[in-house]
């Protein structure tokens, strides 16, 4: 296989896309589609999320310290993308999509409704980087849509229908290739 060296650029694919609820500090609430979002930590549970400065949604998030990252779905294709391209800044996008605001648990950002999981974030602390800003944060709840719990109480987000964002394009996930350990889960004896 021949490779052609390219100059440096992000070309980490394919990435989550999510949808960030935001607020002011009125209440008045924004969604900002992002595909720079990222688990960082376990124990503590954080993620980190990349937001342009000039985004209406940046200085929501730096102000208020709160957002939560509301995963994405087939279902939810459309509204994705128009949160990407329309801005907060001149109008309503729970308005605009047919989304619900849904109060949060612990956090005083609303959460999508629709969304089959939301993580409540606070942040820690701001990196700023460029062209970026990163929000280390960390996941102070998580809701969880309940028709994906099975007998067990056992989430099962592959039944969520979930996205992805590779080289410009939505994609829904596709077949099950394995499990973490599968590679070695027959010769140990190691059981899904």
């Amino acid at each position: 296989m021949s490779k052609q060296v390219w100059k440096p650029s992000t070309m980490l694919n394919p990435v989550p896309v999510v949808m960030v609820t935001c607020a002011d500090s009125e209440g008045k609430a924004n969604i900002i589609t992002l595909a720079w979002a990222g688990t960082i930590n376990s124990e503590p549970p954080m993620l980190s999320i990349s937001v342009r400065k000039e985004r209406y949604s940046y200085e929501l998030i730096k102000k208020k310290g709160q957002f939560a990252v509301n995963l994405t779905t087939r279902d939810l294709v459309r509204a994705t993308d128009l949160c990407g391209v329309k801005s907060g800044r001149d109008m309503d996008k729970f308005e605009l999509t047919g989304l619900t605001a849904q109060k949060a648990s612990i956090i005083d950002v609303p959460i999508i409704k629709e969304s089959p999981v939301s993580l409540e974030c606070v942040v820690e602390e701001t990196l700023e980087l460029g062209s970026h800003d990163v929000f280390i944060s960390k996941i102070v709840a998580v809701q969880a849509e309940e028709a994906l719990l099975n007998e067990k109480g056992k989430l099962e987000l592959e039944k969520a229908g979930l996205i992805c964002f590779s080289h410009g394009k939505y994609w829904s996930l596709g077949e099950e290739l394995g499990f973490f350990g599968y590679s070695v889960a027959k010769r140990e004896g190691i059981e899904r």
